[in-house]
């Protein structure tokens, strides 16, 4: 029996994005909807076929199918299906058929095509790609949020002055705010202690209450970085508390909003490339959080914001060798410092360790290779002094194994190809990440090609390399559409690195292996595939769509941590994303799945 037109606008008033329309467009949308009620087992779409228009499920449930036939999502109530097709061609992406009696409402393509049309919250959230965000890099453009320092120092009005300076000389602040419970009653600054204790004679016993600055003004984390210059301005004040709902959640001062404006990666750079030692460089790389909040906050896209992450580290690396050089000597042979990882592929975030290796001229002796080895741990013992700790897996070229002459690295990559063995696809995977750092590049360039042509015709060797580049899946679950950590410090949470950055990393390596494409960064990566030929225009597209998405989330996710005062991590809790944002992420994971299938079943070029 199909349900009533006020109880269907009752349901959509209450599903995204219908509940951003307004009173009259939703009415006028209703009857648009045509009910279908399906028993279990049916078939709604077929893969490859015209789409009728846009699914929502009122009751049941519903399965999508990739063009391999493989599960790829479990949908429920309240959830869409179909988008992705009707975006592109109208042609059905997946394939679609009911696991239990279900209720569906189904959106005529042209009624489709109107409402996101003429409504630009409806198209938001049914258009997958990401576009050009803006930019936001001046201080007038910056949220307050972004500016503040979290957990500003507070005490209570009946702590005394003398209690006040000693906890700011601890924390190194200039100012205290009093506060009762989460309520904030005034503050105190150096400044104060100055004038109104030390200058008019006070005991340092006086309490709080009569001498700070009774409800000062406030401003909320969504206020932007001129209004605090402007207030300022007006009132003569170094500092200004940060409040939301009455509470106070930050403050922001003088000393904020100048090293916002000097914060920088060209100025990390710099800074490093003349730092002294790694103890210097670990004060400069300190800085990084705040760096990769202010990026993500000013709207640079995420490979923007690795790249310029990345570059920090490459000049720290440098730094250290010149460094090397200056103690141990110089280099009596040719040679070349690598990267691989996360910063062979330009894409550190907030979270690094370090993975590396030497490439060293065949002429060397073993004399020299004690030199090498001596160089190597003082940059790898720098860099961990500087915040990139040593790699868990000893990928490093303090390992012997990993310090050698390009003879030897080219027998390496020449075993590992010929015998794919489980350990051998583990090293191929990493040291196909590898980028010159410091050095002379002339010793990897012929290597680098030799290496990619010979993979590229071993399909036994290329095989293996797709079925390690499956082993890390996206966290879709059959219920509420994430598989989220079941137990331990991060319980239902999804980890966006290695369950969702990591896959598309792993199968853009792979289309770079079969194209023979000396592309290292996952994106440029994905784009030399689809110019190549070896990922089609618009599997690629929904690829680097979804890459984008997680990619993005991720930094959003350690940004939001940073302005929290924690420390960044790729761990997110779906229940705190909003219905948009959950809708996008699952969609992004579907993708991926989509490209893992139809690469284990020999179809890397999907359509």
């Amino acid at each position: 029996m199909p349900i009533a037109p006020e109880e269907l606008l009752r349901f959509l008033s209450g599903v995204p994005p219908y509940d951003a329309l307004e009173a009259d467009a939703l009415e006028s949308l209703v009857p648009q909807f045509v009910q279908r009620r399906l028993p279990a087992g049916e078939p709604i779409y077929a893969y490859g076929h015209p789409l009728e228009g846009l699914y929502l499920i009122h009751s049941g449930q519903v399965e999508i199918r990739d063009e391999n036939d493989v599960v790829v999502s479990l949908l429920g109530p309240r959830n869409s299906f179909g988008e992705r097709g009707l975006a592109r061609d109208g042609i059905a992406a997946t394939s679609a058929r009911t696991v239990e009696e279900t209720l569906l409402f189904m959106l005529p393509v042209y009624a489709f095509n109107e409402l996101v049309r003429e409504h630009p919250a409806s198209k938001r959230f049914f258009d997958r790609s990401r576009g050009a965000k803006p930019r936001k890099t001046d201080l007038a453009h910056s949220r307050v949020e972004t500016l503040m320092a979290p957990k500003p120092l507070t005490l209570p009005p009946s702590a005394t002055v003398q209690q006040a300076a000693k906890a700011m000389a601890e924390r190194h602040v200039s100012s205290v705010c009093v506060t009762e419970g989460e309520r904030l009653l005034g503050i105190l600054t150096i400044r104060d202690v100055s004038g109104k204790v030390v200058g008019a004679g006070l005991p340092f016993d006086t309490p709080l209450a009569q001498v700070m600055t009774a409800d000062p003004m406030t401003l909320p984390p969504s206020a932007i970085g001129s209004d605090v210059l402007h207030m300022m301005m007006e009132r003569n004040v170094g500092h200004v508390p940060v409040s939301e709902g009455g509470r106070l959640v930050g403050m922001v001062t003088q000393t904020d909003l100048t090293r916002f404006q000097a914060v920088s990666s060209a100025e990390l750079v710099a800074e490093i490339a003349r730092a002294e030692n790694p103890a210097r460089m670990a004060e400069i790389t300190a800085r990084i959080p705040q760096l990769l909040a202010q990026l993500v906050a000013s709207g640079n896209r995420h490979e923007v914001v690795t790249r310029l992450i990345t570059d920090i580290a490459d000049t720290a690396t440098r730094r250290l060798l010149a460094l090397g050089e200056e103690t141990l000597g110089a280099a009596p042979v040719p040679y070349l410092w690598l990267a691989c990882g996360s910063q062979g592929r330009q894409e550190q975030t907030g979270i690094s360790d370090q993975d590396n290796c030497l490439f060293l001229d065949n002429a060397a002796t073993e004399d020299d290779m004690r030199y090498f080895a001596e160089l190597a741990k003082f940059v790898s013992d720098g860099l961990d002094v500087a915040g990139y700790y040593y790699c868990p897996g000893d990928m490093m070229a303090t390992n012997p194994q990993w310090c050698q002459r390009i003879g030897t690295w080219r027998q390496y990559f020449t075993n590992w190809i010929k015998k794919p063995d489980p350990k051998a696809q583990m090293l191929a995977s990493v040291m196909f990440d590898l980028r010159p750092i410091g050095g002379t590049k002339s010793l990897y360039e012929e290597l680098q090609a030799e290496t990619l042509a010979a993979a590229a015709k071993n399909s036994i060797f290329v095989a293996h390399m797709i079925s390690n580049s499956l082993k890390h899946t996206p966290p879709l679950g059959l219920l509420r559409g994430f598989a989220t950590i079941r137990s331990g410090e991060h319980k239902n949470t999804v980890d966006l690195k290695h369950n969702g950055v990591v896959p598309v990393v792993d199968l853009a390596r792979v289309y770079a292996l079969q194209g023979q494409l000396a592309e290292v960064n996952t994106r440029a990566r994905l784009e030399a595939a689809v110019a190549a030929g070896k990922l089609s225009g618009s599997g690629g597209q929904d690829l680097l769509d979804a890459y984008d998405l997680i990619a993005e989330t991720r930094l959003e996710h350690q940004a939001a941590q940073v302005k929290r005062g924690e420390a960044p991590d790729n761990y997110l809790a779906p229940a705190d994303l909003s219905d948009f944002e959950r809708s996008h992420l699952r969609d992004a994971f579907v993708v991926i799945k989509s490209l893992q299938s139809a690469l284990g079943h020999g179809r890397g070029m999907l359509g």
